[in-house]
C-alpha cells in the first residue's frame, strides 16, 4: 500500500503542477539542478543578488532584481519528499511573484545505493498572460554522491513554455539540459559549487563559486555567472547569495 500511495502522490503532484500558472527552488549555483530537497518542518529563506562587472557597454544589463524567496519542505511518505516556494523580485520588475515545486526521492531511498530521482517545476509566474512570467519550466533530475561523500554530481533535462523560452533573435529554445557539481573543500565550512544550463534563452548560462557556512543553517555564496545569450541577460554578473534555515 505504501508504494501505491507514493505513485498516487507523484501523479497528483504532476497534475497540480500542470495547472499552475521565475522562481528559485533549491539550487546548486545558478540552476535548480541539485538533488537537495528542503527538509520537512524547515523554512528556508534565500536572498540572491546579481550585479554587473567588467564591461563598459552603457546598454548592458548591469544587474538583476533582488530575489527574496522562502522555501518549505514536506515529507509526503517515508520515502517521498517535496518542496515548494515563492519568490519575490524587487523593483523595477513588473511581474514580481513566482512559484516553484519539486517532488522526488533522495539518494539511497528507492533502494540501497540508488541515485536521487526528482521532478521539479520553476519560473511559474502568478501574472499569467505575460511571456516573461510564464516560463513554466519542468525538469527531471538524477544525481549521486561519489565514493567518499565529498563530491556530488547531477544532471537534468528541462522543457519550458515555447512562447517564453526564446533566443534574443526569436528562435524557440525551450528545451535543454543542466549539469552541476559540488565538492566539500572543508566539510561543514567551505563548499565549491558549479553548474551550467544549455540553451540560448533566459536561463542558459552557468557559474562557479564558493559557499561559506557560518553555521549549518546560515551560508553565503559568492562568485561569477556568465550567460549563453548576452543580449537577453547582459554581460557576466557577480552573485552574492545569503541562505538561512529556520
Amino acid at each position: 500500500m505504501t508504494r501505491v500511495r507514493e505513485y498516487f502522490l507523484v501523479v497528483f503532484f504532476c497534475v497540480v503542477m500542470s495547472s499552475w500558472a521565475w522562481a528559485t527552488p533549491s539550487t546548486t549555483y545558478w540552476t535548480p539542478c541539485t538533488i537537495d530537497i528542503q527538509a520537512a518542518g524547515v523554512t528556508h529563506l534565500g536572498v540572491d543578488n546579481y550585479f554587473g562587472f567588467g564591461s563598459n557597454d552603457p546598454n548592458r544589463t548591469d544587474e538583476f532584481a533582488v530575489d527574496v524567496g522562502p522555501e518549505w519542505g514536506a515529507q509526503l511518505s517515508p520515502k517521498l519528499a517535496a518542496e515548494f516556494g515563492l519568490d519575490i523580485l524587487s523593483s523595477p520588475y513588473t511581474t514580481p511573484f513566482f512559484l516553484n515545486a519539486k517532488i522526488g526521492y533522495r539518494e539511497n531511498t528507492i533502494s540501497k545505493n540508488a541515485p536521487a530521482v526528482q521532478l521539479g517545476i520553476f519560473n511559474v509566474g502568478t501574472k499569467r498572460g505575460t511571456t516573461n512570467n510564464q516560463q513554466d519550466i519542468v525538469h527531471l533530475i538524477v544525481g549521486k554522491s561519489l565514493s567518499g561523500g565529498k563530491t556530488r554530481l547531477c544532471a537534468s533535462y528541462y522543457i519550458g513554455n515555447a512562447a517564453s523560452l526564446r533566443s534574443s533573435t526569436g528562435e524557440v529554445r525551450n528545451t535543454g539540459y543542466m549539469v552541476a557539481m559540488d565538492y566539500q573543500l572543508v566539510p561543514g565550512k567551505w563548499v565549491l559549487a558549479a553548474d551550467y544550463a544549455s540553451g540560448n534563452n533566459v536561463i542558459g548560462g552557468g557559474g562557479i563559486g564558493v559557499y561559506y557556512y557560518f553555521t549549518k543553517d546560515i551560508s553565503l555564496l559568492a562568485g561569477p555567472v556568465w550567460f549563453n545569450d548576452k543580449v537577453l541577460n547582459g554581460s557576466a554578473k557577480a552573485t552574492v547569495q545569503l541562505d538561512i534555515n529556520f
